[in-house]
């Protein structure tokens, strides 16, 4: 997913869905490009946080941020996700979620987005 450039910090974050299967391992991964499309910015300066929000609960969940050279994977754990939603539904949940980053003293948050919560209906081992 190409994104915005550092010289336009704050503006038009990047809106994304995320379909996640309740109750399973999930990851997405944002990627950092320069105006070419194909040279990822250097960003081994910057640090991520990412949070979803669970309004039936009033639950916030960090994500697993991981970076990597011109990129960073949001990561949702089976312990986080057996959590979103209830019932055997297709979609048993939406909910809020963003990426922040933080480069010197500026903060941007380029991604905000849904997770859609696919129903699960194997027990899980968790």
């Amino acid at each position: 997913m190409s994104m915005c450039t550092p010289e336009k910090f704050g503006a038009d974050p990047v809106n994304i869905q995320w379909r996640v299967v309740r109750g399973d391992s999930a990851s997405i991964r944002v990627e950092f490009l320069e105006d070419d499309e194909v040279t990822y910015f250097d960003t081994s300066d910057w640090t991520y946080k990412s949070t979803s929000y669970d309004a039936s609960g009033d639950f916030l969940d960090e994500l697993t941020c991981e970076s990597g050279s011109g990129y960073v994977d949001i990561k949702a754990t089976p312990e986080i996700t057996k959590n979103w939603g209830t019932k055997f539904l297709s979609n048993v949940a939406e909910l809020p979620f963003d990426l922040e980053v933080t480069i010197d003293d500026i903060v941007w948050t380029p991604v905000i987005g849904t997770i859609y919560v696919l129903g699960d209906v194997t027990p899980g081992s968790l």
